[in-house]
């Protein structure tokens, strides 16, 4: 739809599923794709996506879609479950989610992928969605780049988590698609539906995706270009402010640091890491660039020296 505002998601392509004390579940992955999704987007479109952005259409499928479905806020954070995303109608609850947890910023999706090119059947695009053979007029949603992390500083969105307490939960065949105590699909292998949570047993979704939430989002820049920077650079610019503290977010979710929030303004934007000062010496100052109409990077000490591991509760 035209004017439609999207929001970005993650999406696991070769990690695992674990199970945590502390969460319930997490995703784990060295490498995460980012996509960006709209309320009228369909599954085959977001596989579509996926596909794309792995360069892997006509040699791989999506094969199931996890989503880790946040269903209680608890005094150490969000709980989540595991959620399979095996139609339109199960999409509608990622959108009920974003909307209903604030607490959870960007949505988390893995997707199973296997060999071969996806047959005819329940998840096979709808006529009117678009197809892989490309002969479709519908495009599939505008995706951000590959997210490469640094490989020393790898941490899951959730890095609070203490590892030991983790245990991966295997995806192999069908028979272990799906962690044991989560959500499981039940009924004929054409039917497709699925046990929803408990706080969703009374969820209109014909209803859900009628009125999303307006927010604003980044379209490729900061650690999201094409050339997949993990760091920011002095004189790397972002068409709005509402863009350039979403990058700052989601870097700080990426490396598991914690920072504070110095100075924010109509023209200026600066955070520093909560360490800054006792080992550490990362900062980052935004300001708008008024003959530009941009926001731009005028100072940045980084990368972090120190590794915290959670997400501060005061970004702002």
């Amino acid at each position: 739809m035209e004017g439609e505002k999207s929001f970005v998601t993650l999406v696991h392509c070769s990690g695992k599923i674990q199970k945590s004390k502390r969460h319930g579940v997490k995703f784990t992955d060295r490498e995460l794709l980012s996509i960006f999704i709209r309320s009228s987007s369909t599954l085959a479109e977001i596989k579509l996506s996926i596909l794309r952005k792995l360069d892997v259409c006509g040699s791989k499928w999506v094969k199931k879609l996890f989503h880790k479905i946040p269903i209680a806020v608890v005094s150490t954070g969000v709980r989540y479950e595991t959620f399979v995303i095996g139609s339109d109608e199960d999409l509608q609850v990622l959108f009920h989610c974003r909307r209903s947890f604030s607490e959870v910023r960007i949505p988390e999706l893995l997707a199973k992928l296997e060999d071969g090119v996806d047959s005819s059947g329940p998840l096979a695009p709808n006529p009117q969605s678009t197809t892989v053979d490309g002969t479709s007029t519908s495009m599939p949603v505008v995706a951000a780049a590959v997210l490469v992390p640094d490989s020393q500083h790898v941490a899951a969105v959730h890095a609070g988590d203490d590892d030991s307490d983790d245990e991966p939960v295997v995806i192999g065949g069908d028979s272990d698609d799906i962690p044991s105590g989560t959500p499981t699909p039940h009924g004929g292998s054409g039917s497709r539906t699925q046990q929803y949570p408990p706080y969703l047993s009374s969820l209109n979704l014909e209803a859900v995706g009628q009125h999303q939430n307006v927010e604003p989002t980044f379209a490729g820049q900061g650690i999201h270009d094409g050339n997949a920077l993990t760091e920011f650079q002095v004189g790397q610019s972002f068409k709005s402010k509402e863009e350039a503290v979403l990058s700052v977010k989601d870097y700080s979710i990426r490396r598991g640091v914690e920072y504070r929030v110095i100075e924010s303004d109509n023209l200026k934007y600066q955070g520093r890491c909560k360490e800054f000062g006792n080992g550490c010496t990362w900062l980052i100052r935004i300001t708008l660039r008024k003959w530009k109409s941009t926001w731009e990077v005028r100072r940045y000490n980084g990368p972090h020296t120190c590794m915290t591991t959670s997400i501060s509760s005061d970004h702002k």
